[in-house]
């Protein structure tokens, strides 16, 4: 199972040309930042009431980006604000954002090119070889906008996530976005994915809606 961050560059990589999409570089930092503390919550480093973060557990993961994102939020028992920890770790969302992408090439979800752009400047592509995860993600996302499925926790992490960085152009049409606005409100006010996260992720709305402008 792909984590979160994986899932959301996953995402971010546009199907045809290997490279990321053209976003404001605020969007893009903090949606993987907001990924992070999504899998950190899940994993139950991490818990909030309504304004405080606090790390609660400093058990390593496993997960390289997230033992970081652990180590770059707050002392054992000293709290703080969720924008706080949002964009302290947007800042290293770059460096996130390459190692998720490297964990890919490893899986064989991604292949890695290194060419060069008119011969001067190094570029690097990621053409999906087994577009299998990416195919999921997607369409995945689109059947539960779309529908009255009931939807995975994970799920709906995924979609409130991309919902409060204005990003749900990634998954669906400007006219879709225009019809699922009530099946998004609904999804985001799900109690299946623990108050740490909702209110990460309300955070990340406020975060995003003070910074930018709808992406799509």
């Amino acid at each position: 199972m792909l984590s979160f961050v994986e899932e959301i560059t996953l995402l971010l990589l546009d199907d045809t040309q290997g490279r990321f999409v053209d976003l404001p570089l605020s969007a893009s930092d903090v949606v993987v930042a907001g990924a992070a503390l999504m899998d950190l919550a899940l994993a139950n480093r991490i818990d909030s009431d309504l304004e405080r973060l606090t790390v609660v557990d400093t058990k390593p993961t496993g997960d390289d980006i997230l033992d970081d994102a652990l180590a770059r939020i707050a002392p054992p028992g000293q709290d703080l604000s969720v924008s706080a920890a949002v964009e302290g770790l947007a800042a290293y969302a770059e460096g996130y954002k390459e190692k998720a992408l490297q964990r890919l090439v490893a899986h064989k979800i991604l292949r890695e090119e290194n060419g060069r752009f008119l011969w001067v400047f190094p570029t690097r592509r990621y053409p999906v070889i087994d577009d299998t995860e990416q195919r999921e993600v997607k369409p995945r996302l689109r059947q539960i906008l779309l529908t009255d499925e009931i939807p995975d926790p994970r799920d709906v992490v995924l979609i409130c996530l991309i919902d409060a960085c204005n990003l749900l152009g990634l998954v669906l049409t400007p006219d879709e976005i225009k019809q699922t606005t009530t099946r998004v409100e609904q999804l985001s006010k799900m109690d299946l994915i623990g108050q740490a996260v909702t209110r990460a992720v309300a955070e990340i709305r406020f975060i995003v809606k003070h910074a930018t402008s709808p992406i799509f």
